[in-house]
């Protein structure tokens, strides 16, 4: 699955503070991460992994070493075993491949860019650096590099969130599920979400419409099968039969999602055609075509003739909490 680089809004500096001070320590560190990087990549492949791995961690050294000019962000030792995982955080997949690249570099290195933890009533809770706990544990080291931040729940959340999209670690159900956390639990609202991850309100938006695909549906995107290309022609099929009977056939075949798009469309005109409608039946679609235009979202409008009185329903789309205000402010104002 292809992943786009994207830019951050507040990023883990505005949430984890520093300083623009460069020290010469720092500077040191930067040029030998560089050379590290370059040795890295006129290696064999077999190299390139663990020095590049190297080089990343060895770059995160130098640019904590600035963040901790001030003195604010002392690094300090802890023992591993008092450092535990957040079971709550965003992430959830570790790719075992390249957590075990990630164990060599360290078994070589050392883990050189310091983990972000907080202190908890038995221990120490990891906020950022889970993969590095993990390849450490395999690696058999017994202490570690950490920040010791104080931080509120959201706080934790939003970190956790920001330094695994700044890494690229997150799938995008795993984001989608993270975005929704913080609107559910926080009371945020998209635009607030697009804000704080350095998105735009469309791109959070589109992210949460990933959650209205069945479970299963979300596994396949999660564990890469499909992409979040073929996730977008699945939703727009509203059986959820049909979409995970084509989720399938894409993933088993590798289908592209042009090839998906196709067996979409053979399959919705695969129906039985459906009836001619009568002069009612254009009179109820116009006035939903109206609504639809006055409420700016899909609006549906079906009825039944019951002893000659005709009686039905209004069905109004609406895609997150959000808009739900907004739709119930528009309709408050029409009174």
């Amino acid at each position: 699955m292809s992943v786009r680089k994207r830019g951050l809004g507040r990023g883990l500096d505005a949430l984890i503070g520093g300083s623009a001070a460069v020290t010469e320590e720092a500077s040191a560190a930067k040029k030998e991460a560089e050379e590290e990087r370059t040795k890295a990549e006129a290696g064999t492949a077999s190299e390139d992994t663990g020095k590049a791995e190297a080089a990343q961690t060895k770059a995160g050294a130098a640019e904590q070493t600035e963040a901790s000019a001030d003195g604010r962000d002392q690094v300090v030792t802890l023992d591993i075993d008092k450092i535990k995982p957040d079971t709550k955080q965003p992430r959830q997949v570790f790719d075992q491949d390249r957590l075990e690249e990630l164990t060599a570099s360290i078994k070589e290195h050392g883990v050189l860019q310091p983990l972000i933890v907080k202190k908890v009533d038995d221990g120490y809770q990891i906020i950022a650096g889970e993969r590095r706990y993990r390849a450490a544990k395999a690696a058999g080291i017994d202490k570690l590099p950490v920040l010791v931040r104080e931080y509120t729940q959201q706080e934790t959340l939003e970190v956790s969130l920001i330094e695994n999209i700044q890494r690229q670690d997150l799938n995008p159900i795993e984001e989608a599920k993270a975005f929704q956390r913080l609107m559910d639990e926080y009371g945020l609202k998209q635009e607030e979400v697009a804000q704080k991850v350095g998105r735009s309100r469309s791109s959070v938006a589109n992210s949460l419409r990933l959650l209205n695909l069945s479970d299963d549906v979300q596994w396949m995107i999660a564990d890469g099968s499909l992409s979040t290309g073929h996730a977008k022609v699945l939703l727009g099929i509203r059986s959820k039969e049909l979409q995970e009977k084509l989720a399938k056939k894409a993933a088993a075949g590798q289908w592209s999602v042009r090839q998906l798009e196709k067996e979409a469309k053979k399959a919705l005109l695969g129906k039985p055609a459906p009836v001619e409608p009568t002069a009612v039946d254009k009179a109820y679609q116009q006035a939903g075509e109206q609504l639809q235009e006055i409420l700016g979202t899909k609006v549906r409008i079906s009825y039944k003739e019951d002893k000659g009185v005709q009686k039905g329903k209004i069905e109004i789309d609406y895609y997150s909490e959000e808009e739900l205000e907004r739709l119930i402010g528009l309709i408050q104002s029409l009174r």
